[in-house]
């Protein structure tokens, strides 16, 4: 199967029959980084965790007494 990198757009192939393709044949609002990109990116996030200019939003747990 042929992908396209979302950020650099370079086209890659994988499996046919592998998780990720999978994955991108049947839900559309996934798409496909490389892993040169993924790499990238994943540097760049830690590297802003340390910073500590990162803030995540997650959502709040409302606790429940039941």
């Amino acid at each position: 199967m042929r992908v396209k990198c979302v950020l650099c757009d370079k086209i890659d192939n994988i499996e046919d029959y592998s998780p990720l393709a999978k994955k991108l044949r049947n839900r559309p609002i996934h798409t496909y980084m490389c892993p040169d990109c993924q790499g990238r990116v994943t540097e760049k996030t830690e590297e802003r965790i340390a910073s500590g200019n990162f803030k995540l939003y997650r959502k709040k747990k409302d606790e429940n007494d039941w």
